[in-house]
């Protein structure tokens, strides 16, 4: 590591040892977002804090065992020990070396947050449409999985157990940062259920993540929303309830439109439009920045570009394909039973990869 990274890391564990006595003190907690704060920078800065320490810890085991050796005087095994405790000590180095430079990269601020997961239908009708249903299956086991809350903002059903659209709110920490890279085209190859002559079709499906944002993130103008109630209907046409409790809530600037109906009471379903609403304008605020600061260095992965194929679903073949890294599985049917961090580990690792590219540069 060079000086301007010791430095950094110094600077690091100081500010980390003037968070834990902020912690420390009674006064503190007289103000409860503050002791949120400073529990969420601890969290933060943390895993760079133990590796800078194990890092020095390394340093230090070489250094007590070179000097053992320089002064002499030890037999043969306690010298062949010292030895050994040093190339330990000098692999470790590598490994923290490495592990250093990836925790102290840019931080996506989103990272921590929950997701809102938006799905819908694309090209192929009713098989798109079952795709879409499977899609949500996948992440909802997958959230499961790792302890995260799944619930359902708004669906459209088909008859035959499909979805035209389908979004749910992920809660869990850590979920925009693993779930994030999910966002464009899905595609899947298969012979959908409703083929008679066994012939495979290919069917898009689109899959936003959008980070839920809170009021503090993006402020919503009250003049700048048209909000509509009517009645929430299931497939079929068949009425949920007789009550008007659904809402559709636009957004007069953009034109975007929000609808939920999943809730019987229309104070819920409000709540919910409105905080779907604002993560779809958060995001798009988040994309344009991006977009004007950096758009020719712009990752491959995790862009949020929803007019491009990321992966193939080729279930003849039993393969998942992602085509932003050439990541091919012949485990389709563990992937669609929520086991994806295979794939989302190598996207995370890419994305690290071409960081690390870019700042050396």
């Amino acid at each position: 590591m060079n000086n301007n990274m010791f430095e950094k890391l110094r600077e690091i564990e100081l500010h980390y040892a003037e968070v834990e006595a902020k912690l420390g003190a009674s006064e503190t907690y007289d103000d409860p977002q503050l002791v949120a704060k400073l529990n969420r920078e601890q969290k933060e800065i943390a895993p760079v804090v133990e590796a800078y320490r194990a890092y020095l810890a390394a340093q230090k085991t070489i250094a007590d065992n070179e000097g053992m050796l320089c002064e002499g005087g030890l037999d043969a095994e306690l010298k062949a020990m010292a030895q050994e405790e040093i190339q330990e000590a000098k692999a470790e180095l590598v490994t923290l070396t490495e592990q250093i430079k990836i925790l102290l990269l840019p931080r996506d601020p989103n990272d921590d947050k929950n997701v809102i997961v938006e799905i819908r239908a694309g090209v192929g009708g009713e098989e798109s449409a079952l795709f879409a249903h499977s899609l949500y299956r996948m992440y909802n086991i997958y959230a499961e999985g790792r302890g995260w809350k799944v619930e359902i903002l708004n669906q459209n059903e088909t008859e035959i157990g499909g979805c035209k659209e389908i979004s749910f709110l992920i809660e869990g920490d850590g979920a925009y940062s693993r779930l994030k890279f999910e966002s464009g085209v899905h595609r899947v190859q298969r012979v959908p259920e409703t083929e008679s002559g066994g012939r495979i079709h290919t069917s898009t499906v689109t899959v936003a993540v959008l980070p839920e944002a809170e009021e503090v993130d993006f402020e919503l103008n009250t003049l700048d929303l048209k909000i509509d109630t009517f009645r929430a209907s299931g497939a079929g046409g068949q009425h949920i309830n007789k009550t008007e409790s659904a809402i559709r809530i636009t957004h007069l600037p953009t034109g975007v439109v929000v609808e939920c109906q999943d809730e019987r009471s229309q104070h819920k379903n409000k709540d919910r439009a409105m905080s779907i609403l604002r993560s779809r304008l958060y995001e798009a605020k988040m994309q344009e920045q991006t977009d004007a600061i950096a758009s020719e260095r712009r990752s491959q992965v995790g862009t949020g570009m929803r007019n491009e194929r990321i992966r193939t679903y080729n279930f003849p073949q039993g393969r998942l394909t992602d085509h932003r890294i050439g990541l091919t599985l012949y485990k389709l049917d563990n992937v669609m039973n929520g086991d994806l961090d295979e794939t989302i580990d190598a996207l995370i690792t890419t994305a690290q990869a071409e960081k690390l590219q870019n700042q050396d540069a």
